[in-house]
C-alpha cells in the first residue's frame, strides 16, 4: 500500500514515509487481531506468502534514511499510530478510500503505548481519573518527531489518544486536526432535521468507555446546536461492554448482536445519528447492515478534514 520508506533504530518510534498507493482496499469487515498477527509480512521483497497475504501490504526496503524530496512538500501530514497497529492501517486505508492516495504522509508508531489486548483500555473509574503522564508524554513525543520529521499537519487516529489531545497539542507548531471538531463540522453541514417537533437535533455517542470518550465531542457538539445521547447504565451493562467482552473472546457473532441492540436502543430515543467512538466497534457491522446508515465513523470525518487540509494547502502553495 506504501511506496516509501521505514526507518528503524532501537530507541526511537519507527517512521514510515510515502506516499498512499491508488489501489483502493478499502476495510469492510474488522480485522480479527490475531490473524492480523499471523499476516504481518516480514522485511522482504514482496513476493513471500506471508506478503501476499496481508490485506494492506507495506513495500519492504532495506532500513534507511527518509529521502529529502518528501520534506520539499508543504502537504505532508504526521500520522501518530494508535494504541493498535490495525487502527494505524485502517486510517490509512480511509485516505485512500476517501480520494487522498497522492498525499505525502509520515507515520509514527511507537508500541511502547499499546495495549494488551490490542483492543481494550485499562479499567478506570466514572470520572476517569489515572496517571495519564506517561501516555501524554510518550503522544507528546511522537507528535515532536512527526514536526522534527517535516510534517506540515498533525492527526491522531486513535479514540482513546484524543481524550489527551489537549496536552499533546500544547505548543504544537504545526495545525493538528481535531477529531471532535471535525466530526461536528461535518454533522453541522449535513443540515440534520430534528425527528421530534420542538427538540433540537439529537447525535447519539456510542463507545466502551462512554464516560470518558464522550466528552471527546460532547461541547464541541452542542456549540454547534445538538443534543447529546449517551447510553444510560443498563444499555452500558447488558450490551455494550458485554459486546466488548464478546469481541475480545473473539465472538463476532455476538458482538454484532450486541451493537446492533445498542445502537437500536438510541434510535428509539429520536437520535438522527449515532458516533461509533470506539475502535472496538469501527468495521465490526457488515458493511450492508442498514443500521450503518445511521452511523458515523469519527475516523472518516478525520480521513475527510485531512485531505481537505491537504489538498487546500498544496493549492496555496502552488497559487
Amino acid at each position: 500500500m506504501f511506496d516509501g520508506v521505514m526507518k528503524i533504530s532501537l530507541n526511537f518510534p519507527l517512521i514510515l514515509g510515502g506516499s498512499l498507493s491508488k489501489k483502493k482496499a478499502y476495510y469492510k469487515t474488522r480485522p480479527n487481531s490475531s490473524s492480523m498477527a499471523k499476516q504481518v509480512p516480514s522485511m522482504d521483497n514482496g513476493n513471500s506468502p506471508e506478503s501476499k497475504k496481508f490485506p494492506c501490504s507495506i513495500k519492504a526496503l532495506e532500513p534507511c534514511h527518509i529521502p529529502n524530496s518528501l520534506f520539499g512538500q508543504s502537504n505532508i501530514v504526521g500520522i501518530i499510530g494508535g494504541v493498535s497497529v490495525s487502527s494505524t492501517l485502517i486510517f490509512l486505508e480511509k485516505l485512500a478510500y476517501h480520494g487522498g492516495e497522492s498525499i505525502p504522509s509520515i507515520v509514527c508508531n511507537d508500541p511502547a503505548i499499546s495495549i494488551e489486548p490490542p483492543n481494550c483500555f485499562p479499567p478506570i473509574n466514572e470520572k476517569g481519573h489515572f496517571n495519564s503522564g506517561i501516555i501524554v508524554e510518550n503522544l507528546r513525543r511522537k507528535r515532536e518527531t512527526l514536526e522534527q520529521s517535516g510534517a506540515c499537519c498533525i492527526v491522531m487516529p486513535c479514540h482513546i489518544s484524543h481524550v489527551w489531545y489537549n496536552e499533546v497539542s500544547k505548543g504544537c507548531s504545526v495545525p493538528f486536526l481535531d477529531v471532535g471538531d471535525c466530526v461536528a463540522k461535518e454533522l453541522k453541514e449535513a443540515k440534520l432535521k430534528p425527528l421530534e417537533a420542538g427538540s433540537n437535533v439529537r447525535i447519539g455517542v456510542l463507545a466502551a468507555n462512554v464516560g470518558l470518550v464522550s466528552g471527546l465531542y460532547q461541547d464541541k457538539l452542542q456549540n454547534q446546536g445538538f443534543e447529546i445521547i449517551l447510553p444510560d447504565k443498563p444499555t452500558m451493562e447488558h450490551t455494550v461492554i458485554p459486546a466488548v467482552e464478546a469481541l475480545n473472546k473473539n465472538d463476532i457473532e455476538g458482538a454484532m448482536t450486541l451493537l446492533r441492540i445498542a445502537i437500536q436502543v438510541l434510535l428509539v430515543r429520536a437520535v438522527n445519528t449515532i458516533i461509533l467512538a470506539s475502535n472496538e466497534f469501527r468495521a465490526l457491522l457488515p458493511i450492508d447492515d442498514p443500521l450503518l446508515n445511521k452511523c458515523v465513523d469519527p475516523m472518516d470525518s478525520l480521513a475527510r478534514s485531512t485531505i481537505k487540509w491537504a489538498h487546500s494547502t498544496q493549492k496555496v502553495h502552488k497559487g
